[in-house]
This record gives structure tokens, C-alpha cells and sequence, in this order.
């Protein structure tokens, strides 16, 4: 997966607000949180939440047990400073790589990923996340995952990305996934361009 560096310097050279994947509302995300039906003091996870706006909209939405994971210690302050001490006092901040990353068993109702899947490129890498997902997300749990859809851009932020079909990324994540629904998405940039996401939510096997 892509360095920390390489992220860190993303952020130093454009506000968040500038980052092609920013949004001023996840409201796709949040609704199909809502949908879900999870009690608000659920556990929740935002993976490559870094400086997305989607925690104000959970903490807004009254969810209490919410935590955020980014490689990037700068995207991390950037939604710390915005959201303020007392709020930001709320959110457990995780400062990782999602691979890298030592979560706690079982311990999560709802695994949220909006455009990081899309960065793993190699087969290891993907084996790895969903490894994960598998130890970290209770049994019957919740997973979203966004990525760029099949018509989607091949690179992003300099990287070079894969794309997705709902088939396709429902056979990446395997049998110990249950695929529930998905969405389309048409995400404008901040420079103003369109670029197509499919969002998948999955519920993991009791036995998973």
C-alpha cells in the first residue's frame, strides 16, 4: 500500500476541502448507515476517514461510539481542529495504515471504507484487508465499501487505483460476505469532475 509519506504530503499541499475525494456531506454513506438499522451506541469504524466530514455527520446523527482510521496524522488534525475539543474528545483516532493496523477482535458493528479498497492493488494487499475485516468486525456485522466504479478514473492522488463492479467486488471480498444492497454514485470533485462510485454494503457471516 501506498506510504505514509506519500499521504502526509498529500495533505500539506491542499486543504482538505481542495482533495478530489472530498465531500461537503458523506450523505450516501450516512444514509446507508441509517438504513442499516444499527442501534446509535453501535461500534463504528471509518477507515481512511482521515479529514471526510462523515464523522460531523455521525456525531451529528447522535452516534456514540464512533472511531476514525488514516495513515495521514495531518488529515487527522485537520478533522480534529474542525470538529473542536469537545467533539473531537468523542471520535477514538486511530493513526495507521488500515494493514497495518492492530484492531481488537470482533470488536466492530459497522465497517465503513470509502475509497481506500481501490488503492490496493496487488492481490497480498487485498488478502490482507479483508483479513481485517474478517477479525475486527463481530459476527453478523456491517461493511460498506466504496470504490471507483468500472468507468471510474484508473489513478487517483497520483496512484494508480482499481475499478469495480458490484460482481467483481463482491468476488473480491469472498463468501464470508453477504452482499445486502448497493448504489451508484456520481462524486463531482472539487475541480468539477464526475467520477462514478459504487457503494456495497455486505453483512459478514455469523461463522466469518
Amino acid at each position: 500500500m501506498q506510504s505514509k509519506e506519500h499521504w502526509e504530503k498529500v495533505y500539506a499541499s491542499k486543504a482538505p476541502t481542495e482533495v478530489s475525494w472530498f465531500q461537503q456531506h458523506a450523505e450516501l454513506s450516512l444514509r446507508l448507515v441509517r438504513e442499516t438499522g444499527i442501534s446509535l451506541n453501535a461500534s463504528i469504524i471509518d477507515v481512511g476517514g482521515g479529514a471526510s466530514t462523515f464523522v460531523d455527520d455521525l456525531l451529528r446523527s447522535g452516534y456514540q461510539n464512533v472511531t476514525v482510521l488514516d495513515i495521514s496524522g495531518a488529515a487527522l488534525t485537520a478533522a480534529k481542529v474542525r470538529l473542536g475539543s469537545s467533539r473531537s474528545a468523542r471520535v477514538h483516532w486511530l493513526e495507521t495504515g488500515v494493514l497495518d493496523a492492530e484492531l481488537p477482535a470482533r470488536a466492530y458493528d459497522l465497517w465503513h471504507d470509502r475509497a481506500v479498497f481501490h488503492f490496493l492493488v496487488t492481490p497480498e494487499a487485498r488478502r490482507a484487508y479483508i483479513q481485517t475485516v474478517l477479525k475486527s468486525v463481530k459476527p453478523g456485522g456491517l461493511v460498506i465499501v466504496a470504490t471507483f466504479a468500472e468507468d471510474g478514473p484508473t489513478t487517483c492522488s497520483g496512484l494508480p487505483v482499481m475499478r469495480y463492479s458490484v460482481n467483481g467486488l463482491r468476488e473480491e471480498l469472498g463468501d464470508l460476505f453477504v452482499l445486502i444492497k448497493h448504489e451508484r454514485e456520481a462524486h463531482r470533485t472539487p475541480a468539477g469532475k464526475i467520477q462514478p462510485f459504487i457503494y456495497c454494503v455486505f453483512r459478514k457471516a455469523v461463522l466469518g
